[in-house]
């Protein structure tokens, strides 16, 4: 296990600029309860392997195996997660031991200003207009909202992704968190900003949540990491993310989830789109007080549609 100082919190993470800015802010979070946190960086197979859609890749855990495996090893004490990246079930000895306050989970639509054409419905692009994006999420409710829309495949951290988008005359538009967005505080005032309605257009479980991973049992790194556990965004991921864990989904499941709190209720919308019939998808809404009931009754509507 390791061996840092009681005081000390060695916190592995992705390198990308977002991932540092996430890891920094939980650091900064820990310190002020009278941690002294470093950061390790750990390059994961979704960092190496940059051109290829994640969709088409193998397995899960494609930013997350190698961090885990560090926090299993002991060299790290705590994993700062993307949660919409994690799998929904922890290698056994780890654990989720908290999800802090989350960021907006919306998708957000940039675009080439000379491409928007604020007439068009749902998404405010020209006729025949191409998105670039990897996720197969946001490509099928895309193709849901606008059949005449088309696609390139588009991969990288998000600067490059923004940059790229500047740079090319290949496709007029890009989605991505807005979560992401918001934390890394870009100056897109050359481009069209919209954050998606998550009625309209459902986020990835999860998004816009970290999940504070650490090993079981480690009561020494648990006890202070639960110091900073959301009630609000603990409850409402948990039923998106339970849902995410019935269908047996990944970044291979065309799979868009929102909850909210309504009263003491949990109100769950969801998407589950079909790769077969472009445009084909069931959406469904649900409600109750427990989350994991929430997520069996949004399972069993979307088999039933």
């Amino acid at each position: 296990m390791s061996s840092s100082p009681v005081d000390s919190l060695v916190i592995g993470t992705r390198g990308s600029d977002l991932a540092l800015v996430q890891s920094r802010h939980v650091g900064g979070l820990l310190e002020k309860t009278g941690s002294v946190c470093r950061l390790d960086i750990i390059k994961t197979r979704g960092d190496r392997i940059q051109d290829v859609p994640l969709a088409s890749m193998p397995g899960k855990g494609f930013f997350t195996k190698e961090i885990e495996d560090a926090l299993l090893a002991g060299t790290i004490d705590l994993a700062v997660h993307s949660l919409k990246d994690l799998p929904t079930e922890s290698p056994p000895g780890l654990q989720v031991a908290a999800i802090p306050s989350r960021e907006d989970p919306r998708d957000c639509l940039l675009l080439k200003p000379e491409a928007v054409d604020e007439k068009e419905p749902g998404i405010p692009i020209k006729a025949g207009g191409i998105i670039a994006t990897g996720s197969i999420r946001r490509k099928t409710q895309v193709k849901y909202l606008r059949q005449d829309l088309g696609f390139a495949d588009l991969r990288g951290n998000v600067p490059t992704r923004v940059r790229k988008l500047r740079e090319t005359s290949e496709y007029h538009g890009i989605v991505l968190a807005n979560a992401g967005l918001r934390r890394l505080g870009l100056d897109l005032s050359d481009l069209f900003v919209l954050p998606l309605d998550p009625k309209l257009f459902l986020p990835a479980p999860g998004q816009g949540a970290l999940g504070l991973q650490t090993r079981d049992p480690d009561d020494r790194v648990v006890n202070r990491v639960r110091s900073l556990a959301d009630p609000l965004a603990t409850r409402t991921v948990a039923a998106e993310r339970r849902l995410l864990a019935l269908l047996a989904g990944g970044c291979h499941l065309p799979l868009g989830a929102h909850a909210t709190m309504a009263g003491d209720e949990v109100l769950l919308h969801a998407f589950l789109g079909d790769t077969e019939r472009w445009g084909a998808a069931r959406r469904i809404e649900v409600s109750g007080k427990d989350p994991d009931e929430v997520a069996h009754l949004a399972f069993r509507s979307l088999l039933q549609g």
